[in-house]
């Protein structure tokens, strides 16, 4: 059974079927009150209002009752210690009272009042530091959550630093914000001792710097800053910091962040602190900008993006580690991205290698909407064949480490999209949006077009729809800062009755409209030759020449890892295709990175 009645709509005593009614949505501006303009599938709980275009789902109550164990159990998580195979540092409290020098440096040096001083807990000890290859005398920021400390950061008098090895990375001073409706992100912890010492309440710094990856905010999203209303960014004014800052704003939405301006000659915080003190820095904060309006930009909101341009100049884009492909084709994000071949021609599974590569080298999270890979668990498997280089079979050189290695990358960089009810665009893009911010997912691959529900308005031919189709996952891309890839197929292709062979499709072949390649940044024809044994894959645009010129690269497919092997393909006629392949390139490597020792910076 489905309640109906809780999400507000009125099924009129219906049990099954589908049945029209009042869309109590857009009921209070509607002069007709008794239009019945909700579509309601009973046994599917899918509902659309032809007025007011709300899309949306009624579960039935076996799947409000996981939701609501998902939800207990996501409580249970948060307010539980941190996963065991994180290690926590000891707080010995012996080591509260610094030494003079360090208080001194603190207090007349860096301005922060030994109120603050002490409420962060900050101590002080010797450690070894692999900068110098040596023992040094370090001030310790250490990082508590819930009053248990979970790292520490070390910073001696040289300026070198660490974390702890093995220690989560979580926000400092993350304790502050629970509870709060407004919140300050700096990005060192001299920065956010700083804004303390102003008299601000809700502040934390980012745990390693002005590091662009951000997954260690996914773990305190929903419980510390899905309610905050007023975000104020306070990062370092200098190229870092920029990208850092443009991440987080990305990741916590626009419309509630300000970015917070130092003035000339102060790129952060406690710089502005030691040179104009508290009262300035305090207005600094409070006079935080809004983010520009979107959709309307002058030069000066572009400054920095068109000073970095003219510094740097046109640098390629993303790169995939296939020497041959990364020449005539780089990646970038906020574009959109169609491919396209005949069935059978490998488009997913050579895609599934292409978004796994800027995943490992670029740190991309990647998102899927593949209703043909179902199960998931099936897609899963061959995901972690191409990371391991070894079949999915126990006693095929696929061990219980590997495989469990496999299951926590996968677990932390690949996500699925499988919704009940109808897959509209809008329900699929709602939901991917949902992945950038609580996830941070960058790579969108929507696999095929066809499995979408598509529903044209009315009178509208299918040129004008997909034209609007193309234009939501286009202004997705460019919003949300991702690369959006579209499976779309060919029309239906016929065999030359002389050759006997199909031919190659081209981008304009694409089912439907020519706009698959008018409207693409990027366009690729996937081809599988069975009688030569390649794929080869044709780069056709390339809408911005800095990021490659086109071509076509080869490969050869590995039955056992599913990767595509870089290949060289004879052009001479006079040789059998069975032979025209040649230097292969050959990969059965583990992809799957090692662990890792993060150290962070102010």
């Amino acid at each position: 059974m489905r309640n109906f009645a809780n999400y507000h709509v009125d099924v009129r005593r219906h049990t099954s079927g589908v049945v029209k009614t009042i869309c109590e949505q857009c009921l209070p501006t509607r002069h007709n009150k008794r239009d019945r303009s909700l579509r309601v599938n009973i046994d599917t709980g899918h509902c659309h209002c032809y007025h007011c275009g709300a899309d949306f789902y009624v579960p039935d109550d076996a799947e409000e009752r996981e939701k609501a164990e998902r939800q207990a159990a996501r409580k249970r998580r948060a307010a539980s210690a941190v996963p065991q195979h994180f290690r926590r540092p000891v707080f010995d409290a012996s080591k509260t009272t610094l030494s003079e020098a360090t208080e001194r440096w603190l207090v007349e040096t860096r301005c922060i009042p030994q109120s603050v001083i002490a409420g962060l807990r900050i101590t002080e000890q010797e450690e070894f530091m692999s900068q110098s290859g040596a023992k040094e005398r370090c001030v310790c920021f250490n990082y508590f959550e819930d009053g248990k400390l979970v790292n520490t950061k070390f910073r001696s008098g040289a300026k070198n630093f660490k974390m702890v090895q093995g220690a989560e990375l979580i926000p400092y001073n993350i304790d502050s914000v629970l509870g709060q409706d407004t919140c300050i992100i700096h990005e060192g912890e001299l920065d956010a001792a700083s804004s303390l010492a102003a008299g601000f309440k809700s502040v934390i710094s980012v745990p390693a710097g002005a590091n662009a990856n951000l997954s260690w905010l996914d773990r305190f999203m929903e419980s510390h800053f899905e309610n905050l209303k007023d975000i104020i960014i306070a990062v370092d004014a200098d190229s870092a910091g920029l990208k850092l800052r443009d991440e987080l704003v990305n990741r916590l939405g626009a419309e509630r962040c300000r970015v917070a301006v130092y003035g000339p000659g102060c790129k952060d915080a406690n710089e502005h602190l030691v040179k104009y003190g508290i009262d300035s820095l305090r207005i600094a904060i409070e006079q935080a900008e809004e983010i520009p309006l979107e959709g309307i930009f002058t030069a000066a909101d572009l400054h920095e993006d068109l000073r970095a341009l003219f510094d740097n100049g046109f640098g390629p884009g993303a790169e995939t580690g296939w020497e041959e492909m990364d020449k005539i084709c780089t990646y970038e994000r906020r574009r959109l991205v169609i491919v396209t071949g005949i069935p059978g021609a490998g488009k997913s599974e050579w895609l599934d290698e292409l978004v796994l590569r800027l995943c490992m080298r670029h740190q991309w999270k990647i998102a899927f909407f593949s209703p043909e890979n179902n199960p998931i668990v099936y897609h899963l498997r061959k995901l972690v064949e191409k990371l391991t280089g070894r079949r999915f079979q126990n006693g095929c050189g696929m061990t219980e480490g590997l495989l469990l290695r496999s299951e926590e990358f996968l677990a932390e960089n690949v996500c699925h999209i499988a919704l009940k009810g109808s897959a509209t665009p809008e329900r699929v893009l709602a939901k991917a949006r949902e992945l950038v911010l609580r996830r941070g997912c960058r790579i969108f691959v929507f696999d095929p077009v066809n499995r979408f529900e598509h529903t044209p308005a009315p009178g509208q031919s299918e040129t004008q729809y997909l034209s609007n189709f193309l234009n939501l996952f286009t202004e997705f891309a460019t919003q949300y800062n991702c690369l959006v890839i579209l499976v779309a197929h060919p029309r239906k292709m016929n065999r030359n009755p002389v050759t006997n062979h199909t031919p190659r499709p081209e981008m304009y072949d694409v089912n439907g409209s020519a706009d698959f390649f008018n409207k693409a940044d990027y366009g690729l024809v996937v081809e599988r030759d069975k009688e030569v044994g390649v794929t080869r894959v044709y780069v056709e645009k390339v809408k911005f020449k800095h990021l490659g010129a086109g071509g076509v690269a080869t490969f050869v497919y590995d039955p056992v890892s599913g990767r595509y092997l870089p290949c060289e393909e004879s052009q001479d006629p006079s040789v059998p295709p069975e032979q025209r392949v040649r230097n292969t390139v050959s990969d059965s490597s583990c992809w799957l990175p090692e662990k890792e020792l993060f150290e962070g910076a102010d």
